[in-house]
């Protein structure tokens, strides 16, 4: 059974999309044994408390420095020892040494077609205002384990969206949401816990 703690900091429809795929059976072999969120406010803790899963607020405001924060946030991770760390929608930097003990067993999604609109700065609507911005006609998602860098992981797997006429940042954003970060994110847990995908040296390997 995959362990997993779910980092979340805001409405986490990402991580209602993980529960919903649980108890449909879509996600097998997997527990939520907590949510963690920075954010007191955060739709993901009222839908962890639904689900009958511990919430846990971890805020670097209430701590006196970020390296206390980050010592603080390691250790509860270490506390907890899930199996897998999915980031869906999680605002904080990951501690190096956090990075260091959960190698290769810490995931991400992020709301564009990695390299593109990716990186420092780039987050929530900020990546569909750039991407509106820009013209693209093509955007989507992409689910990558996570490294030291900021969305430079390897890549599990991407989904391409089509861009409209008309599209604001939030009918994009949602179109997204819709079309490729719900199925992604599930998908890449589901192959996880039952041993179709791993990740070593930088590359990930699928089992047929």
């Amino acid at each position: 059974m995959l362990k997993i703690v779910v980092c979340v900091s805001g409405g986490g429809t990402n991580l209602q999309a993980i529960l919903d795929a649980v108890d449909a059976g879509k996600i097998t072999n997997t527990e939520v044994i907590a949510v963690i969120s920075n954010n007191a406010g955060a739709k993901a803790l009222e839908r962890a408390k639904a689900h009958g899963i511990p919430g846990i607020l971890m805020s670097p405001k209430s701590y006196p420095d970020r390296e206390s924060f980050n010592h603080a946030f390691t250790d509860k991770m270490c506390e907890l020892a899930p199996d897998l760390i999915v980031l869906a929608g999680f605002l904080v930097k990951i501690p190096e040494d956090m990075v260091e003990k959960f190698g290769g067993r810490i995931v991400n999604i992020h709301p564009s077609l990695i390299p593109s609109f990716c990186g420092v700065g780039y987050y929530g609507l900020k990546v569909h205002e750039e991407a509106l911005r820009r013209g693209v006609k093509i955007t989507g998602a992409t689910v990558h384990f996570v490294n030291e860098g900021m969305d430079e992981g390897p890549i599990i797997a991407q989904k391409a969206v089509a861009v409209e006429e008309g599209d604001t940042p939030e009918i994009l954003q949602r179109r997204v949401m819709e079309q490729a970060e719900w199925l992604l994110l599930p998908q890449a847990i589901d192959d996880i816990a039952n041993g179709r995908l791993t990740v070593e040296e930088g590359h990930v390997y699928r089992k047929a």
